[in-house]
């Protein structure tokens, strides 16, 4: 009854998962584990499938530790394929980590053993996850030196590259395999990563590109965050009429997917926008929106950036008396939320509207 009642427990495990009860499922893995099971093949199994139910329950210790099993297993029963997809699991796991070196080596063997046994969806996926570690690396990196896209330290700008030229190679391959789902993620990391690289022309072709296949599979959030990524682009060339357009198509979106938290950055970005364009009447109009969400969120931060776009704004149209309203509002949420830089601008802004005033 050994063998019956472990693959029970592990389909039942499966099963959960499949219906995205990861908790439920990684106990009946665990319990799997626990009856055991002379079969190889199948607690290697159990182990991949235990790894990827802790990654999703965020439990990323948990998930390292059972893809370190997998790996174990799958070299000692001389499962090539097996081994590829425990490095493959292992290099996102170290990946989300912050392990951006360890999970390259994993990830590139994953490529390796993929190479080796013709297998182009698996090769493929490895690129991807290259392209990722790298694109993560690279953000983290930059994390440390607050600057405009373009303006980055040499390492940064060729972990950024690597992540391009992976992502390149993905794009290639996925094409020869007419996957178009997977070469809309391709076209999306191209344009975020040529974005950070301070080429915009060429973010926005990976952008269209990527905008493109979204509407082909009638994927809205996908859609949504490449109008968002054309605006964001567009800004940076000057061309602040066509990013109003992005960000109101942004807008449009994520109303229909009554996402709040979007709709809010969309309004957000319209009021800057507009405030670029030196119609400082739209920009009140977006920035009142973005406050009313904020305060409908709870979000104290947004809630006062919004505050301070917004008294700039009436200062552009000489509207003191509404700027000093919004400077008094930006100060009392930054000492309440502790911003300091935020409540020094603020006061700085109240003197000055009250010396203007009289």
């Amino acid at each position: 009854r050994m063998e019956a009642s472990c693959l029970e427990l592990a389909l039942e495990g499966e099963r959960l998962c499949k219906a995205g009860d990861f908790k439920a499922g990684a106990a009946f893995f665990e319990a799997a584990v626990q009856v055991g099971t002379e079969d190889l093949k199948t607690l290697s199994a159990i182990y991949s499938q235990l790894g990827n139910a802790y990654f999703y329950l965020k439990e990323y210790s948990k998930a390292l530790e059972y893809h370190k099993h997998d790996l174990t297993l799958a070299r000692t029963i001389g499962d090539r394929i097996g081994e590829a997809k425990a490095s493959g699991n292992l290099g996102n796991t170290l990946k989300i980590l912050g392990q951006f070196d360890e999970a390259v080596v994993c990830c590139q063997r994953h490529l390796d053993i993929s190479q080796e046994q013709g297998d182009k969806v698996g090769e493929a996926r490895a690129l991807y996850n290259i392209g990722n570690v790298y694109h993560a690396k690279g953000k983290h990196l930059s994390w440390n030196v607050a600057q405009d896209p373009g303006y980055l330290p040499q390492e940064v700008k060729e972990t950024l590259q690597k992540a391009s030229e992976y992502y390149e190679r993905n794009l290639s391959l996925v094409k020869e395999l007419g996957d178009r789902a997977a070469q809309g993620r391709a076209y999306g990391n191209l344009g975020n990563t040529q974005y950070l690289l301070g080429n915009f022309s060429e973010a926005i072709a990976f952008h269209k590109e990527r905008l493109a296949i979204a509407k082909e599979f009638g994927d809205k959030a996908a859609e949504r965050r490449a109008y968002s990524n054309l605006g964001n682009a567009h800004v940076f060339l000057g061309r602040f009429d066509i990013s109003a357009e992005y960000y109101k198509k942004t807008l449009q979106v994520s109303r229909q997917l009554k996402d709040q938290a979007v709709e809010a950055q969309a309004c957000y970005s319209l009021g800057n926008t507009y405030t670029l364009l030196q119609d400082y009447e739209r920009a009140i109009e977006y920035h009142l929106k973005h406050l009313v969400i904020a305060q409908e969120l709870g979000d104290r931060v947004g809630e006062g950036r919004a505050c301070w776009s917004l008294g700039n704004a009436y200062v552009s149209l000489g509207s003191h008396e509404q700027a000093l309203h919004f400077a008094r509002k930006h100060l009392e949420i930054s000492q309440e939320v502790g911003d300091k830089a935020g409540e020094l601008t603020a006061q700085g802004n109240v003197a000055q509207l009250q010396l203007a005033l009289g």
